[in-house]
């Protein structure tokens, strides 16, 4: 018995892993993205289980009282968490990653400190990387939750001398480092290295602008994997290493895949404080004449009923408004007469990677309406109306032409090559860039201002009467 528990727990990780990657997987795509979710649920019950059978474990006591607690405050924030408000949780929860693998880490340091034998070289190695890249998930998820919250501001924070002080303080932990190789049990070192990579979180997502969160987001996902990875080799489970190697994986592509729909790399968006807003570019639109015609609801109603194709384009001001069962509304009404209803979609609209996918989702918009950029950019030139939601960036000409223009090479949505083009927006302000956006003041362009969840429920009233 004692011979045959090993190998279930072993084989139970087998099917686990399995079923993570499957998961992964079906998450690529909307139409199995919920299949994917629950394979991916079912294969870490199956892990915890089977961790749970393994015969290190001395106090089943203290794990329950964590799961039930956990499975408490898990359902209570699923529960009540808004869909629009999901960017600020799924920082919230890379934060608990980090937080677990950092706590994971110094509780091997702590074990070390009351047993004869000294912290090998190699753990203490891992233990270390456990505390730097956990301390840092979790003060900069921390930091990106707040200011998606608008619990602090969403614009750069910079000071003079910011990345040589962001250096001395790695430099300062990497030196840390060395002493306890050297001398592993001096606990008040450790701590010092704890704080400091607490502090380096915090300066590593404060010179970052909100608008570069979809791009934080995911690489603090990745942290969070790698932090699990390591808290895997601490405590030598071959289960914890394979998720947090897959978690880390694959939010690194994804970083990869937000920073090429911005025609941006890592680096410029990790220093190059963008996004600070409030602006005019120069460059964009300059050479332009700014004459802006606008429409009513009435007007645009007629556009979208008697066309015969219509591509909605949402974007973070849908968002903001909470209009996505506006829209849906909308694009039922348009179904009824007959219009063919498509949905645009920018990797890096909204707050964080897939936000639009997600905000229709709920509201029950069909995958099959989806579009991603590449698939529907040929069809702009077909389409009879394009109707842009609060979308700014991710929709200006000014990214194909204006080299002078920070959004320059950006990858966008052809909006301005439908035969008409209707945006709703609160005003004329920039998006998150802060550049003037040229496809304001083209001839083919009409303006429909207000909170994009009233006009939606006007354009709504009117077709119903087409």
């Amino acid at each position: 018995m004692s011979d045959f528990l090993p190998s279930t727990i072993q084989i139970s990780y087998l099917v686990a892993v399995t079923l993570f990657i499957l998961g992964l997987k079906q998450m690529s795509s909307p139409a199995t993205a919920r299949q994917g979710n629950l394979l991916g649920a079912v294969g870490m019950l199956i892990a915890i289980v089977a961790t749970l059978l393994d015969q290190q474990v001395v106090n089943y006591e203290t794990i329950a009282v964590g799961i039930i607690l956990g499975s408490i405050i898990g359902t209570v924030m699923a529960q009540k968490v808004e869909m629009t408000a999901m960017p600020q949780m799924v920082g919230l929860l890379n934060g608990f990653g980090g937080a677990a693998s950092m706590l994971v880490a110094m509780g091997e340091f702590w074990r070390y400190l009351y047993i004869p034998e000294s912290l090998p070289v190699d753990s203490n190695i891992v233990v270390l990387l456990g505390v730097l890249i956990g301390g840092i998930t979790l003060t900069g998820s921390l930091v990106a939750f707040a200011k998606l919250q608008e619990l602090m501001t969403g614009a750069p924070i910079t000071f003079p001398l910011q990345q040589p002080v962001n250096a001395f303080l790695f430099l300062g932990f990497l030196a840390g480092s060395g002493y306890l190789l050297v001398y592993p049990e001096d606990p008040k070192v450790f701590l010092v290295l704890v704080a400091l990579s607490l502090i380096l979180g915090v300066m590593f997502v404060i010179p970052i602008g909100g608008g570069d969160m979809p791009v934080v987001i995911s690489l603090l996902n990745s942290y969070s994997g790698i932090a699990a990875a390591v808290a895997g080799f601490i405590v030598m489970n071959n289960m914890l290493i394979i998720a947090g190697a897959l978690v880390g994986a694959s939010g690194i592509i994804l970083t990869q895949i937000m920073c090429k729909a911005m025609n941006r790399s890592l680096l410029n968006v990790l220093f190059a404080a963008f996004g600070t807003g409030g602006g005019t570019s120069a460059g964009s639109g300059s050479n332009i004449e700014k004459v802006v015609r606008s429409i009513d609801p009435e007007e645009s109603a007629m556009m979208l009923g008697y066309a015969r194709s219509v591509v909605i384009v949402p974007g973070y001001g849908m968002a903001v408004a909470q209009a996505q069962h506006a829209v849906r509304e909308l694009a039922d009404q348009l179904d009824r007469l007959g219009v063919e209803v498509k949905y645009a979609i920018h990797p890096v609209a909204g707050r964080m990677p897939g936000h639009m996918n997600v905000l229709l989702a709920e509201a029950n918009v069909p995958y099959p309406q989806l579009y991603d950029m590449d698939d529907v950019n040929p069809l702009f030139e077909q389409t009879d109306v394009a109707l842009v939601i609060g979308a700014n960036d991710v929709v200006n000409p000014a990214a194909r032409h204006d080299s002078g223009s920070p959004i320059y090479g950006m990858p966008i949505l052809d909006v301005d090559r439908a035969k008409h083009t209707i945006v709703i927006k609160r005003g004329m302000s920039t998006g998150f860039a802060g550049v003037d956006n040229e496809l304001f003041y083209k001839d083919k362009t009409m303006m429909l201002f207000g909170s994009a969840k009233d006009v939606v429920a006007k354009l709504v009233s009117e077709v119903k009467q087409l």
